[in-house]
């Protein structure tokens, strides 16, 4: 069996490169270890409408459910402030039905999508699945974060996310939840997919997510789960190379998720559809140099933004309880009202410089968390 390329990962990454690799008229199969595409749903769910136009998917029906309009974040000691999210026009989705409609794209344009097939190791002319070997030119990495355990464990953190049925989470509202004893290096969140239904998950160093999430829970009030998944998260941003002689990687295997939230759906999106239109150059014209476009591309646009939200991370890791608690009395309502006019989900560095009050009060930022801030300002 031959194809033009063969992408390993049916997720959002290696879907979106597969059906640009097709639109230009090559033959391309998706392989999907698991029994569906969009399962299991790792991801919390959240995109801007912008980023998914650029994408190239206008979400059905049963795909978007709702638009977020605020975001309330909690500091250890309970204390809380909240941001109004409507001018980002970010919007809560279904990733099982986004990666299928994507898989409908795809399919649509010419690829193949087969599941319960995994990648098992490269051979001389393609591929070896679990059922076959498979000749082709290119084989796309889309795997996740598994591809990466293997390549460096310190960007990586266990994380939890539970669905669940309670009445206390709110339609429209995100909570973020800080606390470097409990959730150390990361945080915990509440994400509403309807009134009285949504996601509730937890990351950090050195935790028991499973406990951890459990207490949250029991903290919150009555809850019934209907789901518990268990996945690592990567966030040490991007790998050093995107691609290596005939192997392309996307999405979060090549760390395109956010260093500091590990969303990735626009980011790691556009790393699957720079990925596809750069193969699919290098199928018509047989030039090697072809590929390269997509690491330029991806961090053209991205870039300079992650090497900032990786210095944020450094920042936010080196906090602690109690010089979070002072920073969030330092919040203003004017500060507030800044980050709300601000309308860029995807680039939201400028956010964190103004919750850390970097721009408003040097000395003060400089006195709690030391010289690396000046790098956030450039």
């Amino acid at each position: 069996m031959y194809f033009d390329a063969v992408v390993a990962g049916g997720s959002v990454a290696g879907l979106l490169c597969a059906r640009e690799i097709a639109a230009k008229g090559f033959t391309v199969l998706v392989i999907e270890e698991d029994y569906e595409v969009g399962t299991p749903e790792h991801c919390g769910g959240l995109v801007s409408i912008s980023g998914l136009e650029e994408l190239g998917v206008v979400p059905f029906r049963k795909t978007f459910d709702h638009m977020i309009e605020s975001a309330e974040i909690t500091a250890p000691n309970g204390k809380s402030f909240s941001i109004n999210s409507k001018k980002q026009k970010v919007i809560e989705i279904s990733r099982r039905e986004l990666d299928k409609q994507i898989a409908f794209q795809a399919q649509k344009n010419g690829a193949i999508i087969k599941v319960r097939t995994s990648f098992q190791e490269m051979t001389d002319t393609g591929i070896r699945t679990n059922e076959e070997n498979i000749d082709c030119k290119i084989f796309v990495d889309a795997r996740g974060v598994s591809s990466l355990i293997q390549k460096d464990r310190t960007g990586i953190l266990s994380s939890a996310q539970y669905e669940i049925y309670a009445n206390w989470i709110k339609k429209r509202k995100v909570e973020v939840i800080f606390d470097q004893e409990k959730y150390p290096g990361f945080f915990a969140w509440i994400i509403p997919s309807g009134e009285g239904k949504g996601k509730v998950g937890v990351a950090g160093k050195g935790i028991n997510v499973a406990e951890t999430i459990e207490k949250i829970l029991e903290e919150k009030g009555e809850y019934s789960t209907i789901r518990k998944v268990f996945a690592p998260i990567w966030i040490k941003g991007p790998i050093e190379k995107f691609v290596e002689n005939n192997i392309v990687i996307v999405g979060d295997a090549a760390g395109q998720a956010k260093p500091t939230t590990a969303g990735g759906i626009f980011t790691s999106g556009m790393g699957g559809v720079y990925a596809g239109q750069a193969i699919a150059e290098f199928l018509r014209t047989g030039d090697k140099s072809k590929l390269e476009e997509y690491q330029t591309k991806w961090t053209d646009r991205f870039g300079k933004e992650f090497e900032k939200q990786i210095f944020a991370r450094k920042i936010l890791e080196r906090l602690d309880n109690n010089t979070i608690n002072k920073l969030f009395e330092s919040i203003t309502p004017e500060i507030l009202k800044d980050i709300s006019e601000k309308d860029d989900f995807d680039f939201h560095t400028g956010s964190i410089v103004k919750l850390l009050g970097l721009k408003g009060s040097i000395k003060t930022a400089q006195t709690l968390i030391g010289g690396e801030f000046k790098k956030l300002l450039r």
